[in-house]
């Protein structure tokens, strides 16, 4: 197997700075529901994409005629319609024998237009309203397949009970409730004010786990802070343990990224969400709120209020609910199911 950067490693520049220009944008929303919109018809994507390929062609046949690929796969919206171009053209002139050509896309459920091109052999979507979207920009039945979102297979695995995972993780083990606060790789968001708030409405009724991925001053000044409520905070960095977290916590805050929201789910967690990009993850959103695993407030004291309300007795047979509505929703076998299908297709090939 090959995992290659297509863009930022086989392209010339400036074409493979592209992908740096990303964080840039969503930092900036309206940037970014700016570009994200302006790309969505096809009648503005398919000549741009076309006017990239006459950019990188020769790159990408390199790369193709070095590797000799049985199948290509592709997890980026943006490398649908160029590397499927040029496949067909290598396939015609005999260069390569045919090849089947696979999207595994890794948005929920807002998916931009380029994640599908009716020229794939299989498109894997996470969702129904996945398999919808594909639908509507012309994929036939057969083409789409819903597996779920594929998620590190160590959430697949059994795990010892969340009171010996707090042990092992040197949380508290019993007697308070835990609060996961995940802000991504880059630990972004505004974490310091919902930890703040959440110690002035819970106090020591709580712990939280803060994850601040990459966001080293976050972090030092989380680990340096006491909370006279008496208040637990534990201040992790990028971690690769989160499923255990996860098993850990009673409950999961954070922005509505596709990823964490699908380990959630497989690891029965309500969700409150308190953010997300523009346009890419708003039906992410509406699909917690419908399905009754969670909600979406942005304002510090508001989270804290929603945290209050769910974990108090009072409300433990509808938090409970909404656990197990989570834990239904998780497709736990997604990575699985989808390597197993690809499988098939790199050694009993089906072309469309």
């Amino acid at each position: 197997v090959f995992i290659e950067d297509v863009w930022a490693d086989h392209c010339p520049t400036p074409i493979n700075k592209l992908p740096n220009q990303y964080s840039f944008l969503v930092k900036h929303g309206f940037l970014w529901r700016a570009s994200y919109t302006a790309l969505q018809p096809k009648w503005v994507h398919v000549p741009y994409l076309r006017a990239i390929h006459a950019l990188v062609a020769r790159s990408i046949h390199r790369l193709l005629s070095s590797i000799k690929p049985d199948l290509v796969v592709s997890v980026h919206p943006l490398m649908q319609h160029v590397p499927l171009r040029i496949l067909a053209a290598r396939i015609r002139s005999g260069v390569s024998a045919p090849t089947n050509f696979a999207t595994v896309v890794t948005d929920f459920t807002t998916c931009h237009n380029t994640w599908f091109h009716k020229g794939v052999t299989r498109c894997f979507v996470a969702t129904d309203f996945c398999r919808k979207l594909a639908r509507k920009n012309g994929l036939v039945e057969n083409q789409v397949v819903v597996h779920g979102l594929p998620i590190r297979p160590a959430f697949s695995q059994p795990l010892a009970s969340p009171l010996r995972i707090r042990k092992q993780l040197s949380l508290t083990a019993a007697g308070v409730h835990t609060v996961l606060l995940v802000g991504g790789g880059e630990g972004m968001g505004r974490l310091e004010d919902m930890v703040d708030e959440v110690a002035a409405r819970m106090g020591n009724s709580c712990q939280v786990v803060v994850v601040c991925g990459r966001n080293a001053t976050l972090l030092g000044r989380l680990q340096a802070k006491k909370y006279k409520c008496g208040m637990q905070v534990h201040a992790v960095g990028f971690v690769s343990n989160m499923h255990e977290y996860m098993h850990a916590a009673d409950v999961v805050v954070t922005k509505a990224g596709p990823g964490t929201i699908a380990e959630a789910l497989i690891s029965g967690r309500p969700i409150l969400l308190t953010g997300n990009i523009p346009c890419q993850e708003e039906g992410n959103i509406s699909y917690v709120i419908d399905n009754g695993v969670g909600a979406f407030e942005t304002s510090p004291p508001r989270i804290a209020d929603t945290l209050s309300k769910w974990l108090s007795p009072d409300n433990r047979d509808a938090f409970e609910d909404m656990g197990r509505r989570a834990k239904a929703l998780g497709r736990r076998g997604a990575v699985y199911d989808i390597a197993e299908d690809l499988a098939r297709l790199a050694y009993a090939p089906d072309f469309v």
